[in-house]
């Protein structure tokens, strides 16, 4: 696991200066690879890469970036693992290949000279974000895997082309002219997360999960980019999946989802440092911390952090199942003073808006890892894959009654969920809580009933589904700006991927995977745990775990009121039923208490008027207006205060 960052410039520069700036744009991501670093630069191209290592496999130099190929044609800087590496070390060695190390990056050039590109790119397991540098060609390929686990941003910008891990690197270079993209402003808003292939900066993009793109001599001489070229299609993988699927009985699905789960964790367990696991107790980081034990002979470490607060403690969950599982495990108590002590640094570690706020206790629990290990595998992607969200089984219940009813029963239901503010039908459930059977609670139904009412009168899936994931239906109204933004990219083309899919949850699925997964789960992982210089790797992201997944019939993951039920009949072979059958709470932090209490302070100076006018990005009136209403209590708008309080800090550490 790494960073890298690199450019392309016309302007003639000798190769010091070229060093130089590439240096200091490696230096700008130290946090990605604290261990060595490395350059490589042709002043005939006007190329410079740079690259910093976390080192995992082969610690030796051999492992060293930038890579030269044995025949000296290619150049690589490569963030990431290729799991399967040693598998295709062996085919090529039949070609006569043979080594100096033992790392990945080795064999992946090496497959890049036998097969070239794409079809290297199609047999690679792994996580990674890469550029390779064609020396014959004077041509640049820039790829990412197929989840888009690990990022990539890429853009022309003051005539020379930028490329890397993060933009950060980009700003640290001298003649690099940042713009914000005011277009944008309104899909994080709305989604707390700017999406591929938009970036926060004019002409700098995201390169898109499971696509690579070639930049030629021409392309750069034009300043113009071709369009992007995909190597695997999850659209087909969900068709095929869904119209192929698995046969037989349920035991025998069970033993087949155990056996491919079993060869990821193994694959995403070979490691030269030391290695353990984030462990929250809930069903997907559970099982898979079950299956590292159950073939490791020395317990597993996991960790785990927690809350005070009501409602929001997952550790003594998470302790009682490393109790069972027998992992050395290590826990953490989160208090505001953490989260006040780490706020500060979210625009740095973030690099561009982002206002998850499951960011913070992911990178405070990737600091607590970090003192023990360098690499934690999570159970990231289970809730997309096995339809864990509630959105999956309450959503779809929801969609399909709805269009049973006409219009006008649909306004006097959104009439009467809004008769109540979401905190009074929070005590309302809390008093009727002891009548209800544990399966049956929920968290939080104060806040889920609220988002019902704005969900009961869209008109079609596509519809429902975007104001199901939108925290925010319509923040153009804060927004000073009135530029139009683009669509929400993947709701378009995308969509009609699955068009023939009759399912709703299917298709939540995929555009979960496509979404969210990508742009927002990935995104805050790979942040948190980088900026502590920890490699997260997630064993649910496998290709041949996500075409598995599409296999199953759906009734073997959702009921009407629950999700990843062959999940949960997997984990029961590690745990007894009352571990298992928790309610869900997710990675969530008490925000809308914290905003009115201990965090108060810091978003006051955020929202302070004169600093909203004088930055010009945010309507004044309608700003407080939110604040003073979150305040009193009367509303729980802690979200969307998030969405631009994350803005805020951003602007506060990088300006206009």
């Amino acid at each position: 696991m790494c960073g890298f960052a690199g450019f392309i410039t016309r302007a003639t520069l000798g190769r010091e200066c070229l060093e130089n700036r590439v240096e200091v744009m490696n230096k700008a991501i130290t946090a990605r690879g604290p261990d060595d670093a490395g350059v490589w630069v042709d002043p005939d191209a006007g190329i410079a890469l740079g690259h910093r290592r976390l080192s995992i496999i082969d610690l030796s130099p051999l492992g060293r970036q930038p890579m030269v190929s044995r025949s000296g044609r290619y150049v690589i800087v490569f963030n990431g693992e290729i799991y399967n590496y040693q598998d295709l070390a062996g085919i090529l060695e039949k070609q006569g290949y043979s080594w100096r190390g033992h790392s990945d990056t080795e064999v992946l050039l090496a497959a890049f000279e036998f097969w070239g590109v794409k079809e290297t790119l199609e047999q690679c397991n792994g996580m990674f974000a890469l550029a390779l540098w064609d020396q014959k060609e004077r041509s640049i390929f820039l790829a990412r895997d197929r989840m888009g686990q690990k990022p990539l941003y890429y853009g022309f910008n003051n005539g020379i082309l930028f490329f890397g891990s993060q933009i950060k690197a980009f700003r640290a270079h001298p003649e690099f002219k940042p713009e914000i993209d005011h277009a944008v402003m309104p899909l994080f808003l709305k989604y707390s997360y700017i999406p591929t292939p938009y970036s926060i900066y004019k002409n700098i993009k995201k390169l898109s999960a499971a696509h690579f793109i070639e930049i030629s001599r021409s392309d750069m001489a034009g300043l113009c980019l071709r369009n992007e070229t995909p190597y695997w299609n999850l659209a087909q993988i969900a068709k095929d999946g869904i119209n192929h699927p698995m046969t037989g009985s349920e035991e025998e699905m069970i033993n087949s989802l155990e056996k491919v789960l079993q060869k990821s964790v193994s694959f995403r367990m070979l490691s030269d440092v030391p290695l353990g696991a984030f462990l929250s107790g809930g069903i997907d980081s559970s099982l898979i911390v079950a299956l590292m034990q159950k073939n490791n002979r020395i317990p597993v470490k996991t960790f785990s952090i927690g809350f005070n607060e009501k409602g929001y403690d997952e550790a003594g969950q998470a302790k009682r199942v490393a109790h069972h599982l027998g992992t050395d495990h290590t826990e953490l108590y989160a208090s505001p003073k953490e989260a006040m002590d780490l706020i500060p640094d979210l625009p740095v570690l973030f690099d561009e808006p982002f206002a998850d706020s499951s960011q913070i206790p992911v990178s405070i629990i990737s600091m607590l890892t970090k003192k023990y290990v360098t690499v934690a595998l999570s159970g990231d992607g289970g809730d997309e894959l096995f339809a864990g969200y509630n959105r999956h089984f309450w959503g779809r219940s929801v969609w399909e009654t709805m269009e049973r009813y006409p219009c006008f029963m649909k306004k006097g239901a959104k009439y009467l969920m809004e008769a109540l503010r979401p905190e009074q039908w929070e005590r309302l459930f809390d008093a009727g809580s002891r009548f209800v059977p544990e399966k049956f609670k929920q968290s939080n139904p104060g806040a889920k009933i609220a988002k019902l009412s704005s969900l009961i009168t869209a008109r079609t899936r596509e519809e429902f589904y975007t104001l199901l994931t939108a925290w925010w239906s319509d923040p153009e109204k804060v927004i000073l700006n009135k530029t139009k933004g683009p669509q929400y990219p993947q709701l378009g083309p995308r969509s009609k991927d699955l068009a023939n899919i009759s399912d709703f949850t299917q298709l939540m699925q995929y555009w979960d995977m496509r979404n969210y997964l990508c742009d927002d789960i990935m995104t805050k992982v790979d942040r948190a745990s980088m900026g502590s210089s920890l490699e997260a790797r997630s064993p649910f992201l496998d290709p041949e775990v996500v075409a598995f997944s599409w296999k199953i019939p759906i009734q073997y993951k959702i009921s009407k009121t629950q999700g990843k039920l062959i999940l949960k009949n997997c984990l029961y072979r590690f745990l007894p039923p009352s571990l298992v059958n928790q309610p869900k709470k997710g990675f969530q932090i008490p925000l809308d208490q914290w905003l009115r209490g201990p965090l108060r302070p810091w978003a006051e100076e955020m929202l302070n008027p004169v600093r909203l006018k004088n930055e010009g990005f945010f309507n004044v009136k309608q700003v407080r207006s939110l604040w003073n209403l979150h305040l009193s209590g009367k509303q729980n708008y802690q979200y969307q205060i998030w969405n631009i309080l994350m803005f805020q800090a951003w602007v506060s550490v990088y300006g206009k």
